[in-house]
């Protein structure tokens, strides 16, 4: 004999499956079921043996969804390309291509390394392919340890999606690699047409 409480906790559980209701964001609109649907893509890298990895400004940006801590994933992105670092961000524009590529990539787990750290508890970032700081979008509030070593590294997509947090560098994330187009091209190549 079934009892009517039991009947209704089978059906929450039929109807709302693995609880990924609960994780909806901001701008859901019922029945839309493709996360990307709302952004586009930015075209394939067109340099010999990195066409998967996409067009971003004037670099080249691959997505890897295997969790490394922030220091592991810039060593990771040295090795995936000549002069590859962790993603540095210089317009909305680009932020906004690169959450695309991560909604596209990941949908359910948003949470990225930027290739930004904060300078000997200065209150300075810096991104570390030695480019200039430009640009920042912050989560409210954020960043809210400058001054200390508790959260030295720059994240994307923690409580804002396509907003920016101070986090400690030891958690592993998932991370956006960069090369810059001119930078893995040999003197005399061309980029492919």
């Amino acid at each position: 004999m079934v009892k009517s409480g039991s009947i209704g906790v089978l059906l929450m559980a039929f109807l709302f499956g693995s609880g990924d209701f609960l994780k909806m964001e901001r701008g859901f609109v019922a029945g839309r079921t493709n996360v990307t649907e709302q952004c586009s893509m930015p075209k394939k890298c067109n340099v010999y043996g990195f066409t998967d990895w996409y067009k971003v400004g004037r670099v080249c940006v691959k997505y890897f969804s295997r969790p490394l801590n922030f220091t592991a994933a810039e060593f990771s992105c040295r090795a995936e390309a000549p002069g590859a670092h962790l993603v540095s961000v210089h317009k909305k524009e680009h932020n906004d291509e690169l959450l695309c590529i991560v909604r596209r990539f990941n949908p359910k787990n948003l949470r990225i390394w930027l290739g930004a750290f904060e300078l000997f508890k200065s209150g300075k970032f810096l991104w570390l392919d030695g480019s200039y700081w430009d640009y920042q979008i912050w989560t409210r509030g954020e960043p809210n340890h400058m001054y200390t070593s508790n959260e030295e590294c720059v994240e994307m997509n923690w409580k804002e999606i396509g907003k920016w947090n101070d986090r400690g560098c030891h958690f592993k994330e998932n991370y956006i690699c960069a090369f810059k187009l001119n930078g893995i091209l040999e003197p005399g190549s061309e980029e492919m047409e």
